[in-house]
C-alpha cells in the first residue's frame, strides 16, 4: 500500500492497470512494425514535431524522399510507389505515437501523486518513468542501426527495446499488485523458483526478438524437426558454442525452441512441488501459469508451420505479455515480504 486512502489507492490501481493494457497495446504494435518491415520508414528522431502525422501532399513527399536515402529502399524496396510506403509510414508512426502518449499518460498522473503521497513512497513509480524515458532513446538507437550499411535494425538493440518494453510492463504490474493483492497466504514455494522461471522467460523474450529480428522464423518451417532432423542440417553443433550463434538464424530458432521446451519442464516441475505438497491457495495460479505456457508454445509452433504468418505471430507475441503477467502474479504471491 503506497496510502492508508482507499480513494488514492483506487486511483493509483486504475492508473497503473491502465498503463498496463496501454503498454500492452504499444508491444503488439511494435511487433507488427517489425513483421511488416515498417521500422524503417521513418528515419528522423522528431521528439515534438513527429506527434502530428503528414498534413499533406508535401509532407508525405517529404518523408518519403528521407526513405529513399536508406538502404532499405535503394537495395530493398526500390520499387515501391508512395502509396505503398503510407502503409509502412502508418505502423511505425502509430508506434511512436503510442510511446509518446505512454510518457505523457505517466507523467501527468505521476506529478498528481506526488502531490497526493509522499516521495519516497513512489521511487519506485518514478524509476518506472526514467525507463519509458530511456525506452525512447533506445527506440532510436535501435532504429539508428538500420539507416547506415543495412537493411534491417541490429537484432541485438532490438532485443533490448523488447526486454526494457517487457521490464517496465512488469514493474507496473507488480505495483498493480502490491495495492490490489494480498499475498499473506499460508503456503509459499521458495521465491527463488518462480523468479528464476521469471528469468527463462526474459530470457526466451531476447532470443525470441532475434528470431524476429532476424526472420528466423521464416526457415525451418516444421515442427517437431527442424527440416529432416532435429538439429539444423545447414549448421554444426559445435557452432552452439560461438557468439557467432546468437547471429545465425537456424541457430537462433533451435535456441529458441529448446527454451521452450526446458520452461516447460520446470513449469511441470513447480506444478509437481505445488500438487505433492498440496499447497492450495497457489493451484489456481499455477494453473492459469500453466494455461498460457501452452497456449504460448501452441502458438509458437503455427507461426513457425505457417512461416512467421503476420495474424499468428502477433498472437504469439501477445500471449506472451500474458504469460509473463501470469509469472509476476505466481511470483508476487510467494515473496516473502511486504
Amino acid at each position: 500500500m503506497y496510502t492508508i486512502n482507499t480513494k488514492i489507492n483506487n486511483q493509483l490501481s486504475v492508473w497503473l492497470i491502465t498503463m498496463f493494457w496501454f503498454i500492452s497495446i504499444t508491444i503488439v504494435v511494435g511487433g507488427l512494425t517489425r513483421l511488416t518491415d515498417s521500422g524503417l520508414s521513418i528515419t528522423e528522431w522528431q521528439l515534438f514535431s513527429g506527434f502530428l502525422p503528414p498534413l499533406n501532399q508535401n509532407d508525405w513527399e517529404m518523408y518519403f524522399n528521407l526513405y529513399k536515402k536508406i538502404p532499405e529502399f535503394k537495395l530493398q524496396n526500390y520499387n515501391m510507389s508512395l502509396n505503398e510506403f503510407k502503409i509502412i509510414f502508418w505502423w511505425e508512426w502509430i508506434h511512436r505515437f503510442l510511446g509518446r502518449l505512454i510518457g505523457i499518460s505517466y507523467l501527468i498522473p505521476l506529478i498528481y501523486f506526488s502531490f497526493k503521497i509522499e516521495f519516497s513512497k513512489l521511487l519506485n513509480l518514478y524509476i518506472i518513468f526514467f525507463l519509458i524515458c530511456f525506452q525512447g532513446f533506445i527506440g532510436w538507437y535501435m532504429v539508428s542501426s538500420g539507416l547506415v550499411g543495412r537493411v534491417d535494425v541490429s537484432h541485438f538493440r532490438l532485443s533490448v527495446h523488447l526486454l526494457i518494453a517487457f521490464l517496465i510492463l512488469s514493474l507496473i504490474f507488480w505495483n498493480y499488485l502490491n495495492i490490489r493483492v494480498n499475498n499473506n497466504i499460508s503456503t509459499k514455494i521458495n521465491f527463488v523458483i518462480p523468479f528464476i522461471f521469471l528469468m527463462l522467460l526474459f530470457i526466451q523474450i531476447v532470443i525470441g526478438a532475434f528470431v524476429s529480428g532476424m526472420d528466423a522464423g521464416k526457415i525451418y518451417n516444421t515442427w517437431p524437426a527442424m527440416g529432416n532432423s532435429f538439429f539444423p542440417d545447414d549448421n554444426n553443433e559445435l557452432n552452439l558454442f560461438r557468439l557467432s550463434a546468437f547471429s545465425d538464424p537456424s541457430l537462433v530458432q533451435f535456441m529458441h525452441r529448446n527454451l521452450a521446451y526446458l520452461i516447460l519442464l520446470f513449469y511441470l516441475f513447480i506444478f509437481c512441488k505445488i500438487y505433492m505438497n498440496k499447497m492450495y491457495n497457489l493451484y489456481r495460479s499455477i494453473n492459469i501459469l500453466g494455461f498460457f505456457i501452452l497456449l504460448q508454445i501452441v502458438l509458437g509452433i503455427f507461426t513457425i508451420i505457417y512461416g512467421a504468418q503476420i495474424y499468428i505471430a502477433a498472437m504469439h507475441q501477445l500471449s506472451s505479455i500474458f504469460l509473463v503477467s501470469s509469472s509476476i502474479y505466481f511470483l508476487y504471491l510467494n515473496k516473502k515480504f511486504n
